[in-house]
């Protein structure tokens, strides 16, 4: 049984480009806030404690934004994680939307703390896409998969394998980014897209894969290996 691998990871950070407008518009709107406070207040304890409040709100949305620069994992027949997070799901069901017949599922929580960009798992070329509004449920919910807003991505391999790829936004995400555009081919681990503030990713796998991960796994994305396909070298 092959291992679940890691890369080296570097630790540089930067900001992701979609961070820019939200950091933009929390930069004013809490110069708004203090300036206002500041009229009302004055420099005593009441100030103080929003100046401190609003400080630590831009930290956090800045760090949500976090883009650390990795060297992408890109291995011939694996199935490298899409988002970093928590393995939450493994299990056989029918997918009734684009596969229509039994696969594996594999699903990905991102808590708000995670890094929220999302990599394509494979390579190949990108059959579908499509966007699906819906409801804004709790990401670790069954049904959020199939209730909640979603874009869903279908990836075939040279081989002629597909698998799908789902990003499913959360209670609190709002937008989904998806950069998957039809008959494009794309690179294993390049960016597939971004989830802003709490999410999942759902992969359909054929049932033949050979999953080295388990529920309650810690993985990276564009690092962590998940599986094998039946036909890896």
């Amino acid at each position: 049984m092959v291992k679940i691998q890691y890369n080296n990871t570097n630790t540089n950070m930067t900001l992701h480009k979609e961070g820019f407008g939200t950091i933009a518009i929390s930069i004013v709107t809490f110069i708004v806030i203090n300036v206002a406070s500041h009229y009302l207040f004055g420099s005593g304890m009441a100030f103080d404690i929003i100046l401190g409040v609003t400080a630590l709100l831009l930290f956090l949305i800045t760090n949500f934004f976090r883009s650390p620069k990795r060297h992408a994992v890109r291995v011939d027949g694996a199935i490298v994680c899409p988002a970093d997070g928590k393995v939450v799901v493994m299990e056989e069901v029918y997918e009734p939307e684009l596969l229509k017949c039994n696969v594996i599922q594999l699903s990905i929580f991102m808590s708000p703390t995670n890094v929220h960009i999302n990599w394509f798992p494979i390579g190949g070329i990108i059959r579908y896409v499509r966007h699906h509004s819906g409801r804004f449920q709790k990401a670790y919910l069954p049904k959020s998969s199939t209730e909640n807003e979603r874009s869903s991505v279908l990836i075939e391999r040279e081989n002629g394998t597909q698998i799908l790829v789902r990003q499913v936004a959360g209670a609190m995400a709002r937008r989904i980014v998806c950069y998957a555009e039809e008959d494009a081919k794309v690179k294993q681990s390049s960016q597939m897209g971004f989830i802003k503030f709490g999410s999942r990713v759902d992969l359909y796998l054929p049932l033949d894969t050979e999953l080295i991960c388990k529920i309650g796994d810690k993985v990276i994305g564009s690092q962590t290996i998940l599986g094998w396909f039946k036909d890896k070298k």
